[in-house]
């Protein structure tokens, strides 16, 4: 345990933070994963604009680098494509 004043601000800054980041980070992955369980049906293109909107709140909240965000974007969009194309 820290014994510095500022060291123990920090650490209770700290733990703020991870909870807030936990919080945006989860909500993203179950946007993506609602996204990809949507693939191939009528819900396909609004679950996969809102997994888009997640993606790139937590980017802006700086819980993801803004190239991991175009890079899960990216790959998302993919996968969907994919799966669309597997179904028929």
């Amino acid at each position: 345990m820290a014994n510095i004043k500022s060291a123990i601000k920090r650490n209770r800054q700290n733990e703020k933070r991870q909870l807030r980041n936990k919080a945006v980070s989860s909500q993203m992955k179950t946007y993506t994963k609602r996204a990809l369980a949507a693939a191939g049906t009528d819900d396909e293109a609004e679950s996969l604009r809102l997994a888009g909107k997640y993606i790139d709140k937590a980017a802006s909240k700086g819980v993801i680098h803004a190239n991991a965000a175009a890079r899960k974007k990216s790959r998302l969009i993919k996968a969907v494509r994919n799966a669309e194309t597997s179904d028929s």
